[in-house]
């Protein structure tokens, strides 16, 4: 049966689940990899659409909205007293030199580029990434050279992106990997409480197959940009229950007369 079948059968069958046990640990390996790209698409495609439009916004509101500003000594000075905020095309860039802004009010926002007095934020798909000045030892930027940086990366983004993504899959698999682990641990425990005879080994393929119908809907879910509350207990729940069910499947070992 190849992964794609595995894939619609573990979505509403246990039993079936039940029955992957006993194949290769490779194939298994293979199906966390499927389940982990699977999970980052809407990240990559938010990501990557955020990047290429945001772009040619912030070249616009720099050139036409922003006031003129200054990156020296690791602090932002600008010819302006209060936040400034400019919304364009969806893309929202932020210029604070007074420290009213930061970085936790920007989490969870989408296409927010935000110049603030210590730091640069880049907000997109959910994800918030900060850089301070002091990163970079004796800084001296001004909008212009702001400009040419844009410019820089508008140039090698055909690259940019596939990094980002690959490190992002990257990462997930890693999660996804020691989640099943844990998952397979807990398997221990609900195997005896089924009186089913099973391995770690058998349990860890199961927990695999366990993890395709919560994958599928917080996939959705992102998707469509939709917050589900208590995402995390609700995913180990479900996991729980369907690996439980399917060792339920599994016949008990016949006892001696």
């Amino acid at each position: 049966m190849n992964v794609f079948k595995q894939f619609y059968k573990s979505l509403y069958s246990p039993k079936d689940i039940a029955t992957y046990r006993f194949q290769g640990i490779g194939k298994t390996i293979l199906f966390v990899f499927l389940l982990s790209l699977l999970s980052i698409l809407p990240s990559v495609t938010f990501i990557s659409t955020s990047i290429i439009n945001g772009i040619d916004s912030a070249r616009a509101i720099i050139n036409d909205d922003l006031p003129s500003f200054n990156i020296k000594n690791e602090q932002l000075t600008a010819n302006t007293s209060v936040p400034v905020t400019i919304n364009k095309d969806h893309f929202t860039v932020i210029l604070d030199p007074t420290g009213a802004v930061s970085t936790k009010e920007l989490a969870g926002t989408d296409n927010t580029f935000a110049i603030l007095k210590n730091e640069f934020v880049f907000a997109a798909g959910g994800q918030t990434e900060s850089y301070a000045y002091s990163m970079i030892n004796g800084i001296d930027f001004t909008s212009q050279d702001l400009l040419h940086f844009i410019d820089l990366v508008n140039g090698v983004k055909a690259i940019i992106i596939p990094i980002i993504s690959l490190v992002l899959y990257l990462f997930t698999c890693a999660a996804n990997f020691i989640e099943i682990s844990i998952l397979a641990l807990i398997g221990l425990l609900l195997k005896n409480l089924a009186g089913r005879r099973l391995t770690y080994g058998h349990l860890w393929r199961m927990a695999t197959y366990s993890e395709t119908l919560p994958t599928l809907f917080f996939t959705i879910m992102a998707a469509i940009k939709t917050t589900v509350p208590m995402s995390f207990l609700i995913n180990w729940f479900v996991v729980i229950v369907i690996l439980y069910v399917a060792i339920n499947e599994i016949p008990k070992p016949k006892t001696k007369a």
